[in-house]
């Protein structure tokens, strides 16, 4: 069903982004931005080359992780062959039509890429603009491209025009392959430039089509600035989907959600709640300011203002406000406020009392809690792991439980209350007037 092969060009050092991570690997939703370039055109092709240069063993290693094998990587020859035009040369892409993308646009969708299936020699993507200011000028006549001009170059008449080149190409592979051994470096910059396949296509009368873009789809991102405005659009359209699908949202521009969360049913999602990772959320209540991470919630409601950490599992259970879990299982649970559960699974009908704190770290090792059915556990109570606490059990306020406890037991370790009539005024030498 593929037509095309895809070469992503993601060799750059993006020297603007002022930062040792790679342009490419700076997050969007929680994934790098060549993510998003690999995943759209994972959709449209089999055949996809990434052009690796800058720090190309860590962009590689990082981009394995998510696609395995999908992807062939190739590294730049930079010092021979520098400039886009190097980047291209020496791939053998397998289809009749090969389409060249940018990796810092991460915004851009395979139904896009899929417009570019023109009967041309050439498919440019051309943005229409108010005012093309900083872009470089295509020259369209009858439905053609006819010359395209940096704006340096441009004359007074060029740089009136409004379309603009947004810098993705398909390339009938057979002319890609022929062309690519005539550009030259003879620039300023010494480098091959891609954009002169144009010119080459232009002399030998080949048919160059434009193709308008969306701008915000096609939009780069060279700076942290850029990234933060990226950003911005591509939560809107995670939330947008989520709220289409039945997701209620409170100030829906409050919320962050990276791009694997999964919501589903009638959930409500509050204002400043921030959701992390695989989380998954089912018919559940996420009040204000409340983060959650690679956690599952399911028939619950959590905060304001809870923690829920990684390998959580959360099912029909209250989780109130300043409550941090971690790695919990808790089912049909009420843990009210102000508690630690960490490392711990508990069970229908338990409630946890205010102050709560799973004691699961030794110093070396990490240790579980595991409390049954239909336990009440008072405010201010320590449970110092491993330790197994069964059913039926009241555990009595300010309490430090050690050992385990059997079903239907009371727990305290309160010490004595002592009364010393008096003391105030003998401590500080003085009495009540």
């Amino acid at each position: 069903m593929f037509n095309k092969s895809i070469i992503i060009l993601a060799a750059g050092a993006g020297t603007r982004m002022k930062s040792e991570t790679p342009k490419v690997l700076h997050k969007i939703s929680g994934k790098p931005m060549l993510y998003y370039s690999i995943k759209e055109a994972l959709e449209i092709s089999d055949d996809i080359t990434v052009v690796l240069y800058h720090q190309a063993d860590l962009v590689k290693q990082t981009m394995q992780e998510y696609f395995s094998d999908k992807v062939s990587f190739v590294i730049q020859d930079h010092i021979n062959f520098p400039g886009t035009g190097g980047a291209v040369m020496g791939i053998k892409p397998k289809y009749e039509k090969t389409l060249v993308l940018n990796a810092d646009m991460p915004l851009i969708q395979a139904s896009e890429l899929e417009k570019f299936d023109l009967d041309a020699t050439i498919v440019m993507s051309v943005l229409e603009l108010k005012n093309a200011d900083g872009y470089g000028r295509v020259v369209i006549e009858k439905g053609e491209v006819k010359k395209i001009v940096e704006q340096k170059d441009a004359t007074k008449k060029e740089l009136q025009i409004t379309s603009a080149n947004a810098g993705i190409y398909q390339f009938c592979t057979e002319f890609l392959l022929n062309s690519l051994p005539l550009l030259s470096n003879d620039n300023a910059q010494e480098e091959y430039y891609i954009t002169d396949l144009i010119e080459i296509a232009i002399n030998n009368q080949k048919t160059l089509k434009p193709l308008v873009v969306n701008e915000e789809n096609f939009k780069g991102v060279n700076s942290k600035y850029e990234l933060a405005c990226a950003e911005v659009i591509h939560q809107n359209r995670i939330k947008e989907a989520f709220m289409k699908a039945g997701v209620i949202m409170r100030l829906p521009e409050t919320i962050y959600i990276e791009s694997d969360v999964e919501i589903i049913g009638e959930s409500i999602i509050e204002n400043g709640v921030t959701l992390l990772g695989k989380t998954k959320i089912e018919n559940s209540h996420i009040k204000t300011n409340t983060v959650i991470e690679d956690a599952t919630l399911i028939n619950s409601d959590a905060g304001p203002m809870a923690r829920i950490r990684p390998g959580s599992i959360i099912k029909d259970t209250h989780i109130g406000n300043f409550v941090e879990t971690k790695k919990a299982i808790l089912t049909g649970v009420k843990a009210g406020h102000l508690s630690y559960l960490g490392d711990c699974e508990i069970d229908v009908g338990t409630n946890i009392g205010c102050g709560t704190i799973t004691c699961n770290y030794d110093g070396i090792k990490k240790y579980q809690t595991k409390i049954g059915k239909n336990v009440f556990i008072g405010s201010d109570t320590q449970l110092v792991a491993p330790v197994t606490i069964e059913d039926d059990v009241l555990i009595a306020a300010g309490t430090t439980v050690t050992k385990n406890v059997k079903k239907g037991d009371l727990v305290l370790t309160r010490a004595a209350t002592k009364v010393v009539k008096g003391y105030f005024y003998k401590f500080f030498g003085r009495k009540n007037a």
